[in-house]
């Protein structure tokens, strides 16, 4: 029997009917998830990569294609290969076996329903990483419950003017936040092994756009006013780069400036935000986003 549903997975609830030949949605879909890559990756924060890599999985097509988006390439459709519940099983074991401290799973909110399917009765033995927008319906995250270690939410805006006009979301600060409040429930307080891998919990990662210090900021506090002191680790990530999609904002066609980048960082430490990380300006390189051509699928 085809996979397949009428989709109201993520906020935007689409009520699409998604099948392993049809295609809908915002996310512009199958409901077999299109891979792009799974092979380790070193790109992430240093509890995620260690010194074995990140077992990242990477899905094509998205709830969210934010303007600036650097995977642009992937999130815009449905490219690469589909793999259906047995096929998805036997990579992410594969990938396991390859050594890495986790799996990886990039943007995978618009397969949520198939990847719990996946998840349910497989014994990895390494945490699943959940690592997503944001932008996620409570319900849905309910079904992962037990089955994610990891949740590595994006928080991208408290303001909604500003999800609105770059990721078509006006939404996005009170769905982000009833989202993040939901991992955090399910997960609790941050828990490392002795080297230094996050085991469980919620690492909450904050893009800094150019200009745009004052919805960092209201990030900053959000997290800090959320959840207690050290039980969530904070990234703030000065990586921004342009890319294509953003030349109706003139305002997103430069870097981050290394003044804005500092400014935050201290408030993070006058928020108490100090277990967690914070990146450097010279980390904005298109070297940083890994070749989209199939390897390890």
């Amino acid at each position: 029997m085809e996979f397949g549903y009428k989709c109201y997975d993520c906020p935007r609830k689409c009520g699409i009917y998604r099948s392993e030949t049809v295609y809908g949605g915002f996310c512009g879909s199958f409901s077999l998830p299109s891979l792009v890559r799974a092979s380790p990756h070193f790109g992430e924060e240093p509890c995620i990569t260690g010194t074995r890599g990140s077992g990242a999985v990477f899905f094509s097509g998205c709830s969210l294609k934010c303007v600036f988006c650097q995977n642009h390439e992937i999130s815009r459709k449905a490219v690469g290969k589909k793999l259906n519940v047995e096929e998805m099983r036997s990579l992410l074991l594969r990938l396991r076996d390859t050594g890495v401290h986790n799996i990886n799973l990039v943007t995978p909110t618009h397969h949520s329903r198939f990847l719990a399917e996946v998840l349910t009765g497989l014994d990895l033995g390494i945490p699943v990483v959940w690592n997503s927008s944001g932008y996620e319906s409570v319900e849905t995250l309910q079904m992962l419950d037990g089955l994610v270690q990891v949740y590595m939410p994006d928080m991208k805006y408290m303001d909604a003017d500003l999800a609105k006009a770059y990721s078509a979301a006006a939404d996005y600060p009170e769905i982000a936040a009833a989202a993040i409040r939901e991992m955090f429930r399910q997960r609790g307080p941050v828990q490392m092994d002795d080297a230094g891998i996050l085991k469980s919990g919620v690492l909450i990662r904050h893009l800094i756009l150019p200009g745009q210090e004052e919805n960092a900021m209201d990030v900053i506090d959000f997290v800090a006013d959320s959840f207690p002191e050290g039980s969530v680790l904070f990234s703030l990530m000065g990586q921004y780069t342009p890319m294509q999609g953003t030349g109706r904002f003139p305002e997103l066609q430069r870097r981050v400036s290394e003044e804005s980048v500092n400014n935050l960082c201290h408030y993070m430490k006058t928020r108490k935000l100090e277990n967690g990380y914070w990146q450097e300006v010279s980390s904005a390189t298109e070297e940083m986003i890994p070749l989209f051509d199939g390897t390890g699928v």
